[in-house]
């Protein structure tokens, strides 16, 4: 299936047109929590790396919320290094000399694969006619991928943060997919507070006169003020306020003295405009609507009769997966109560699962910052 991208999408920064992604497609429909299924699918995806003959060095890589597959290339719409390219490559943690990496975009988002921007089978985007669809909807997807190119196994899934969602979602309900399982800065599901941010985010899309009811693809006009608001409250729950005190204070941004008006007046301010704006060249307003949607219908325990432990039944030590679970001490959106929640389950259902919670400065974000300690800890596991 095709994909329109949107107009405040069709070019990179640099005014270069954009490569067409990477992708296949399913063979068979994709079933999704809400009873309803997408008969057509494609995943966009990006992988570094050789797949061994045995086809047993596979690791798949979970991009969080606003991600995209380019995990460790350049992306194609900003022309910036990717996203985890600190992490990802030879001789690296997750080292490609060693490791065949894969990372696609989930369903629902707009690097490629299906979601509100793709034509459905009448020739027209999708807008808001695309189905709500959950976290594991997106492994479903993931899962089937994988089936077409033939890997029935992974040697690891890692993810942090909505990544770490999916890492875990396949761990519960596909657990043969995968021998060990990284998860990072995440949760098993998201809080009253999550839901609330996310709901901000969305009114604030939904408010604006240019989204149309969705159907703004093609008019030439997108919902870019409703969707950088959006990304600015979003952004900071990725940081903490010692982060945030360290790097703006109370600074000024230009000026010697405040306006007494409503510019940007401090430093802290300026940042967060720049990241909105920014946001809305490479990302669409819908496709952020469907996502934090299926953040919030996250619960694992739920999935499982109420009770996390069964979730990870399948998996009892010497039989299946190994575990590792990642915290970061400033996250104060998926704290490291979460893992913990998370690691009881693990240790109640008998999986074997190691945790740590590492000190860094930068809040939730620090999962794709220079934390040195991520990287011994990621290499240890993977190696080990």
């Amino acid at each position: 299936m095709g994909s329109e991208t949107p107009p405040d999408l069709a070019a990179r920064e640099d005014g270069a047109a954009p490569a067409a992604p990477r992708s296949l497609g399913l063979s068979r429909p994709l079933p999704l929590d809400s009873g309803q299924s997408l008969e057509r699918v494609t995943m966009a995806y990006e992988t570094y790396g050789n797949l061994s003959t045995a086809r047993d060095n596979a690791v798949l890589i979970c991009h969080a919320l606003t991600g995209d597959q380019y995990v460790a290339s350049t992306h194609p719409r900003t022309g910036k290094p990717g996203w985890w390219a600190r992490m990802v490559g030879p001789g690296l943690p997750i080292d490609t000399d060693k490791f065949h990496v894969i990372c696609a975009n989930v369903i629902g988002s707009c690097l490629g694969s299906t979601g509100p921007a793709s034509l459905a089978e009448d020739g027209e985007p999708y807008a808001m006619r695309f189905p709500v669809i959950t976290i594991r909807d997106m492994v479903r997807a993931l899962v089937g991928m994988l089936d077409e190119m033939g890997i029935e196994r992974l040697y690891s899934v890692v993810g942090g943060s909505m990544g770490g969602m999916q890492a875990l979602s396949m761990a519960a309900n596909f657990p043969g997919r995968a021998g060990r399982v990284l998860a990072i800065a995440t949760t098993s599901r998201h809080s009253a507070q999550n839901i609330a941010f996310h709901e901000l985010g969305r009114q604030a899309i939904m408010a604006d006169p240019d989204w149309q009811q969705g159907a703004y693809y093609g008019t030439g006009r997108a919902p870019g003020a409703g969707l950088s608001v959006a990304r600015m409250a979003a952004h900071i729950t990725y940081l903490s306020e010692d982060g945030l005190t360290r790097k703006f204070g109370r600074r000024l941004q230009d000026r010697d003295a405040v306006g007494f008006g409503f510019d940007a007046d401090f430093q802290v301010e300026s940042y967060l405009r720049y990241q909105g704006s920014g946001f809305t060249r490479r990302f669409d307003a819908n496709s952020y609507l469907y996502i934090t949607r299926a953040m919030d219908y996250f619960d694992l325990a739920e999935e499982h009769g109420g009770q996390l432990a069964r979730a990870f039944a399948g998996h009892r030590r010497g039989t299946e997966a190994r575990f590792c679970l990642v915290s970061f001490d400033t996250d104060w959106l998926y704290p490291t109560a979460e893992s913990r929640h998370v690691v009881h389950a693990l240790n109640a259902a008998g999986a074997p699962v190691s945790f740590v919670e590492l000190s860094a400065p930068y809040g939730h974000d620090s999962f794709l910052l220079d934390v040195p300690a991520l990287d011994r800890v990621v290499a240890g596991f993977l190696h080990g």
